[in-house]
């Protein structure tokens, strides 16, 4: 297959290059500093011990000129959620002859707004499981091996699936995109948005009884709006999902702790979470909206609420956009429970 990968980070490095290294074409669209390095040192992947140097095809810096040049069976989308709006909108111009395209990024809002481009029933929902580190530009590190969902709705996905099995993927193919997805999103919400915040390791989280309820409840209202939604819940490759949920609707609080405690060590590969590290990066961007921002929009559509995933996205929001000092929150619990209503506070043990 000819791929182009929109990103060339972690999650797109470690796919496009496994993909490259086991025959197929593999171009990459990045930043034009990215660009050079790329096409002078390729990727390297660190696998199981093994350090891997692959060659990279092609590399562009603008979109356009890449499907044009390039002219890829499918184009995958792994960049940050934000950057999603500004990638597709040299390609505008290109609607209708554009190829499918596989969407692995994080969150259930980017799809959709890749159909506005790609068009209705030609984006594939996919997710990326498998716990990948970045180094230098296109140097990756596989951390935990577990693999990638693909839904089963589009023609393509099938070979989409032995492609990635055969590159070591490990793909398995969901007969329900948004199961898949929202399945995703509820472990992307494990001690994430709280840890950044307070400028704590999920560990710390998890040691305070205060800040773990308050990561049960947001997991909760996160498992109220998907019921409301009639979305289940899945398993994902090397992840029980299921029992992650369980252990947050149905488990006293000292036999849940420690299955999530596992989750958050397991799922990250001892890295610190995603929006901590966007926060601490300072480009005043954060993949908040498209995590906890989205179970609030999705609960107001059903009429329910989700004050806690609202605080966690309108604080963290604020703190990357400048409107507070992240000095005032950081490892300081109590500032980021008052900020809850009361009877949340309550609920948790907070007040």
């Amino acid at each position: 297959m000819k791929l182009l990968f929109f990103g060339a980070g972690a999650i797109g490095a470690y796919i496009g290059g496994s993909l490259a290294r086991a025959g197929n074409d593999a171009a990459f669209l990045e930043r034009p500093d990215m660009v050079e390095t790329l096409r002078r040192e390729g990727l390297f992947l660190s696998v199981e011990g093994n350090e891997l140097r692959i060659p990279v095809r092609a590399a562009f810096a603008d979109a356009a000129s890449a499907m044009r040049e390039f002219s890829p069976d499918l184009a995958v989308f792994a960049l940050k959620s934000y950057d999603t709006a500004a990638a597709i909108s040299p390609l505008r111009p290109m609607r209708g002859r554009l190829p499918p395209a596989l969407c692995l990024q994080n969150g259930v809002d980017n799809e959709p707004l890749l159909e506005t481009v790609f068009g209705a029933g030609r984006v594939i929902a996919g997710t990326v499981t498998s716990a990948v580190g970045r180094g230098r530009v296109g140097a990756v590190t596989l951390e935990r091996r577990r693999g990638v969902g693909i839904a089963s709705g589009h023609s393509l996905s099938p070979a989409v699936a032995d492609a990635f099995c055969r590159a070591g993927l490990n793909a398995r193919l969901y007969s329900s995109a948004p199961s898949m997805k929202w399945s995703k999103l509820l472990t992307n919400l494990v001690a994430n948005a709280s840890s950044a915040v307070l400028g704590m390791d999920p560990g710390r989280v998890y040691s305070d009884p205060r800040l773990f309820a308050l990561e049960r409840e947001m997991l909760r209202e996160c498992l109220r709006v998907m019921s409301a939604a009639g979305i289940g819940v899945t398993d994902l490759p090397g992840t029980p999902v299921r029992a992650l949920a369980f252990a947050v609707k149905h488990l006293p609080a000292t036999l849940a702790r420690p299955i999530l405690v596992r989750a958050v060590g397991g799922g990250r590969g001892g890295k610190m979470p995603s929006l901590f590290l966007d926060l601490k990066s300072g480009r005043g961007k954060s993949e908040v909206d498209w995590l906890n921002g989205a179970v609030v929009r999705a609960a107001e559509t059903h009429g329910i609420p989700a004050p806690v995933n609202r605080v966690l996205s309108e604080t963290l929001t604020r703190l990357i956009r400048g409107d507070e000092a992240w000095d005032d929150y950081r490892d300081r619990p109590g500032k980021l429970l008052d900020g809850l209503p009361v009877e949340i506070r309550i609920r948790i043990g907070a007040e």
